[in-house]
């Protein structure tokens, strides 16, 4: 079968390769899934950088996450052929590839109301919103969020999370493209980063309050600009540092500002709280299912294309997600 691996670190596009590899076989308790569509996230970029928390041996094939049809069930393993489900390939066989092996007890059920695609985008983007506005930030209703990168992949999901939990959402894009994308998605305010006063334009819509919540998946100066509009007892929950820049907290500004700020590694709660990762899940599906949360695709790939797309990803070019459907003829 194909599959794409990295043997170097590097950009995506100069280390991924397109190769035929070994069949994987579902040993017990392990699924044989057929990858229908495998979701891009910046993680991926990162993988082929050797810049992610995790570092998988050489060679590997990177793809977090995906939306398979069971083919085999391993000894032991619960599942039925033909079913559709979400998983996470662990590394380092992601799912990047035409089929791929996972731990059964591990994938979820795909919401029916979402195809292929749109249910590969759902589960970390998603999950990674509901766990940092409803879990860490505890986001009320009628409060300010701010969300930064609100056109991309992880941004778009907080939007209608927000719009969801009865929020007021101001979105922050960079281009009049993105802008148009992030007033479909149902921002109040949407505000330009390269010519809009962000701090400014969060007081004024706010009258002088600032915002609850923000939602930075970004750092750099987009943090930089946040602390300087939060609200009084606002949170700021750190996402990712997806424009590069690790930004260093002022504790003292903080103190002064009385704001919390919270990290979220959503990874973490799989381990530590698999039963509330079970019930998000519960809960995204039926939202899916009402018509509340639709993932944004920015654009469906063949399998051949992979490795460009991971790289668009990773140079911050791409609106929603880019998402690989493996047997594609071609990109739609």
């Amino acid at each position: 079968m194909k599959a794409w691996r990295v043997h170097a670190n590097g950009e995506p596009r100069e280390v991924m390769r397109l190769e035929e590899v070994p069949e994987p076989q579902a040993g017990p308790g392990q699924l044989l899934l057929r990858v229908r569509a495998a979701n891009i996230n910046f993680p991926d970029a990162l993988l082929c950088r050797g810049q992610y928390q995790v570092r998988p041996p050489l060679p590997f094939t990177p793809g977090v996450e995906i939306c398979g049809e069971v083919l085999d069930v391993g000894a032991g393993a619960a599942g039925e052929p033909g079913q559709r489900v979400l998983a996470q390939p662990p590394l380092p066989a992601g799912g990047l590839a035409e089929r791929v092996v996972v731990d059964a007890a591990t994938v979820r059920p795909a919401p029916e109301a979402l195809d292929d695609a749109e249910a590969a985008a759902l589960h970390i983007g998603y999950q990674t919103g509901w766990f940092g506005l409803h879990r860490r930030a505890r986001l009320q209703p009628g409060e300010t969020l701010l969300v930064h990168a609100a056109a991309g992949g992880v941004g778009s999901a907080a939007v209608q999370l927000g719009k969801a939990a009865g929020a007021r959402v101001i979105g922050v894009v960079g281009g009049e493209e993105k802008a148009r994308t992030a007033r479909a998605l149902g921002c109040d305010l949407v505000l330009d980063r390269r010519c809009d006063d962000i701090v400014a334009a969060v007081k004024e819509a706010t009258g002088g309050r600032g915002a609850d919540v923000v939602y930075d998946p970004v750092g750099g100066d987009a943090y930089a600009k946040s602390v300087k509009c939060i609200a009084f007892e606002g949170r700021i929950v750190v996402v990712g540092f997806a424009g590069g820049a690790i930004p260093t907290p002022g504790l003292n500004h903080a103190l002064v500002k009385n704001y919390a700020i919270l990290g979220l590694h959503w990874g973490l709660y799989n381990t530590k709280d698999p039963d509330a990762v079970a019930a998000c899940h519960e809960e995204l599906t039926k939202l899916a299912a009402q018509g509340v949360v639709k993932p944004l695709i920015g654009g469906r790939v063949p399998l051949q294309d992979a490795a460009d797309a991971v790289q668009r990803v990773a140079d911050g070019t791409t609106t929603g997600r880019l998402v690989v459907i493996p047997g594609a003829e071609q990109a739609r």
